[in-house]
């Protein structure tokens, strides 16, 4: 509708483009992906405003600035694969196609993955599997992958996420660091994950994602 495609504009300009994201290809993206599509119906109202849209437990829709500086920070190119986690009802996974050869959504919510599924194929957005599973586990299956983004904050990583990246693979992760939520681009090598900084920002902790607890007598 003509009213979304004038919020998604103003989103662009108000929230992601003043937000040093710089990639034009991804600000595109943004400005053609129909995020009202991607929230629950009775929250399309709130879809372009500069928050995290909740849709469940822990669960949400990262806001338009920390999704378009995640994505930006990543550096995808055409030709690549990408693993999103934990995607909800699809917002990300649809971004993403719009920027790579392919992307693997891994969704635990069975409601969540059928609905991505509809919302990706509403928007033609042809290029994304969406399997359901554990987002812990990533999707093992049709790795490696060039890239790996998380669509929420973490305690703790898995493993067996980074052990899916490609050498020279990068992961933009939303870590919860105290109060303080910190994403960070990762680059595997040989010896481990490089981390750095990107920028602070904050959503809700993903189920499975949280801190273990320390073993006490």
């Amino acid at each position: 509708m003509a009213e979304y495609k004038t919020l998604r504009t103003t989103m662009v300009d108000t929230q992601v483009r003043p937000s040093d994201v710089t990639r034009f290809p991804v600000i595109d993206a943004f400005l053609k992906v129909p995020r009202e599509v991607f929230v629950p119906t009775s929250q399309r109202d709130a879809a372009y405003v500069g928050e995290n849209v909740p849709i469940g437990p822990g669960r949400g829709v990262l806001e338009p600035r920390t999704l378009a500086k995640m994505i930006d920070l990543l550096n995808l190119e055409p030709s690549e694969m990408v693993l999103d986690v934990a995607p909800g009802l699809g917002y990300s996974s649809a971004i993403l196609s719009e920027l790579v050869e392919a992307v693997v959504a891994v969704e635990p919510d069975p409601d969540f993955a059928r609905d991505a599924a509809a919302n990706l194929a509403e928007t033609d957005a042809l290029n994304v599997i969406v399997v359901e599973g554990a987002e812990s586990d990533g999707a093992p299956q049709h790795g490696p992958y060039d890239a790996i983004l998380i669509g929420g904050a973490v305690e703790t990583l898995p493993d067996a996420l980074v052990d899916q990246l490609k050498p020279g693979g990068r992961i933009a992760v939303l870590f919860l660091e105290g109060r303080v939520g910190v994403c960070r681009i990762g680059i595997k090598s040989p010896s481990g994950v490089g981390w750095r900084f990107g920028f602070d920002a904050g959503a809700p902790v993903l189920p499975g994602f949280g801190s273990k607890p320390a073993f006490a007598l």
